[in-house]
């Protein structure tokens, strides 16, 4: 027998079983937040085996993050088609998954966050009896449309899991608020940290000279409850914007998705010290956040990394399920109203206590440790 073929042992010297435990994702943020945990199950080869499962909901972009990562998955169900329906992605990726966790005899699935994906994977688990642990548990807006699909996809995964794992006090109080027992309900931090942390030591952030004096204002803006006239109003906001700050530069990496492009570039484009760019690879999207002065984003996980770079953030959203930031001062609610943007971006122009305040609070997120805990509890207990 070879080394690697020995099962492992418990200290009384009985055999035990490798678990085979499934990371399942398909977006790009998910495949970012899950990155840390892949890479913490690999370091445990002789107890824990994990399967890496796309659903492909994302694709290209998500990809990218793959690569940076190091990531290459065992399965991929590859569901996207055009025009596409949430109904046919749900669909497409319980089908894909029913048939893979069967075949890979799975002991456990790791869902994140609050996509289609996620969702869909946790019921096909729940259909076959496997247990779920879903990592960013217990984020919320109280609001079933806001925003839509995320809000009802992560309520729904939190009846489908046997562990929960909350990035924070607060999400651990939503949980249990909501009837989550307490023993099934762990803070372990929110694994983007990890995943930041990681790719700023792998590729160092420099200085980016074609910036010059200029302040630059990173801006992403694409979540399905801005299209329209609120993302209509934060680049009239933008305009506005340049033309009363003659040292300030705009950064807006445009999202694929065409009803962004169609408002963004129809308004943005060719405009002085307005630069729209691709969609940014993850380490170049760090480097733009190190380098940027300021932040307004409609972004999650924008809003949870930045405080760490010490950027004070401005949401383009009326509500948010990461209050913490907003509690600890790292975030401040603007909304998509173009007048209340304006000021809020002046006000941290024309006050430097006010911008330090802000760029010195405590990020709420976590420690870089996120996904080592989860991976313990996990050895721990299953």
């Amino acid at each position: 027998m070879t080394r690697e073929a020995i099962p492992p042992r418990s200290e009384d010297g009985r055999s035990m079983k490798r678990l085979n435990v499934m990371v399942a994702f398909g977006t790009r943020p998910e495949a970012i937040k899950m990155a840390p945990v892949v890479e913490a199950l690999r370091r445990h080869p002789d107890r824990l085996r994990p399967v890496v499962t796309l659903s492909g909901q994302h694709r290209e972009m998500l990809d990218q993050v793959l690569s940076v990562f190091d990531i290459v998955p065992d399965h991929d169900l590859d569901v996207m088609a055009p025009g596409q329906s949430l109904a046919e992605v749900a669909a497409a990726v319980i089908c894909g998954l029913d048939r893979l966790l069967a075949e890979e005899a799975v002991d456990l699935l790791l869902v994140q966050g609050d996509t289609t994906t996620t969702f869909a994977a946790g019921l096909a688990a729940f259909y076959r009896r496997i247990p779920v642990g879903h990592i960013e548990a217990g984020l919320r807006t109280h609001d079933p449309s806001r925003p839509f699909p995320e809000e009802m996809n992560r309520r729904l995964t939190a009846r489908l899991s046997a562990v929960h794992f909350a990035p924070t006090e607060r999400a651990k109080a939503n949980l249990l608020a909501e009837g989550v027992a307490e023993p099934s309900v762990v803070v372990t931090g929110n694994t983007v940290i990890d995943a930041m942390l990681a790719v700023m030591t792998k590729h160092p952030i420099g200085h980016d000279a074609s910036a010059g004096d200029a302040k630059t204002i990173l801006v992403t803006a694409h979540r399905r409850e801005s299209l329209g006239k609120p993302l209509e109003a934060i680049c009239l906001a933008l305009l506005d914007l340049v033309d009363r700050h003659d040292d300030m530069r705009i950064v807006f990496p445009v999202h694929g998705n065409p009803r962004v492009r169609e408002i963004v570039c129809g308004r943005l484009s060719g405009r002085d010290r307005i630069a729209l760019v691709p969609p940014l690879d993850y380490p170049e999207l760090c480097r733009q956040m190190a380098g940027a002065h300021l932040i307004l984003t409609d972004s999650g996980g924008i809003q949870e990394e930045a405080p760490t770079l010490g950027k004070p953030v401005l949401v383009l959203r009326n509500e948010t399920e990461r209050q913490e930031g907003v509690d600890a001062g790292t975030c401040r609610l603007v909304g998509t109203d173009r007048q209340r943007i304006v000021e809020a971006v002046d006000r941290l122009l024309g006050d430097p206590a006010e911008y330090s305040a802000m760029a010195r609070a405590v990020n709420p997120y976590g420690d870089g440790k996120a996904a080592e805990r989860i991976v313990r509890y996990v050895l721990e207990h299953f």
